[in-house]
């Protein structure tokens, strides 16, 4: 059975993996605090999460922000009984989820947090979510903190995918105060300058991050 481990806690939400995955890629969900109530974001389910999100008031909603991201999402919100909010660029995720599901465009619906097209393309689809007034970013694949993604001297690295060509359009403007990735805990301390460094140097740091890749396959 699934354990639930809270990695992250903070005054507006928490993040959460399971256990046994604390070693590996650590999938990581989130519930962010709304003025319209909780919104789940990719969530991975175990018992203990419900008892965790009635902390924090009552789930309004629940999005997917990867296309590759679909975990728990339906059986969550069905559970909650609200449908899986998808942004545009997911709209085709909707015929491979057993639930209702809506569209949302610029928007998380009735929030604050501005969706950013991160990828759109045939093999990758990702939207991450920025609230500026509350310093959150919410990026679930590009960027992260296991060891999959970073080197040895990184808090926060690039998708080993996007190394040589980093989504620096899409994030290199922001300056969020903590960031809450799909795979680690989240960067709370210096956040805006951990992605800037992660976006700048993606690409010159890349050779050492391949080189510590074939040299350790279970990073």
């Amino acid at each position: 059975m699934s354990t639930l481990e809270i990695v992250d806690r903070w005054d507006g939400g928490i993040s959460w993996t399971l256990a046994e995955e604390l070693d590996g890629m650590h999938r990581t969900s989130h519930a962010i605090e709304t003025e319209a109530g909780i919104w789940v974001i990719d969530p991975v389910d175990a018992p203990g999460l419900d008892d965790e999100l009635a902390s924090l008031g009552d789930v309004v909603g629940v999005t997917l922000l990867l296309d590759r991201h679909k975990r728990d999402t339906a059986t969550v919100a069905k559970r909650h009984d609200v449908p899986v909010s998808l942004p545009k660029p997911l709209v085709g995720v909707a015929d491979e989820l057993d639930c209702e599901t809506t569209v949302y465009s610029h928007t998380l619906p009735d929030t604050d947090f501005q969706t950013i097209t991160v990828i759109d393309n045939r093999l990758w689809h990702e939207v991450a979510l920025y609230d500026r007034d509350r310093g959150t970013l919410v990026v679930p694949e590009s960027v992260g903190t296991v060891d999959f993604f970073t080197t040895d001297v990184e808090r926060l690295g690039v998708h080993p995918g996007l190394r040589l060509f980093p989504p620096r359009t899409a994030l290199g403007s922001l300056s969020p105060e903590r960031v809450l990735v799909g795979h680690g805990p989240g960067v709370f301390d210096d956040a805006a300058n951990a992605l800037r460094v992660a976006l700048a140097r993606s690409r010159k740091s890349a050779p050492k991050y391949y080189a510590g890749l074939l040299l350790s396959p279970l990073r």
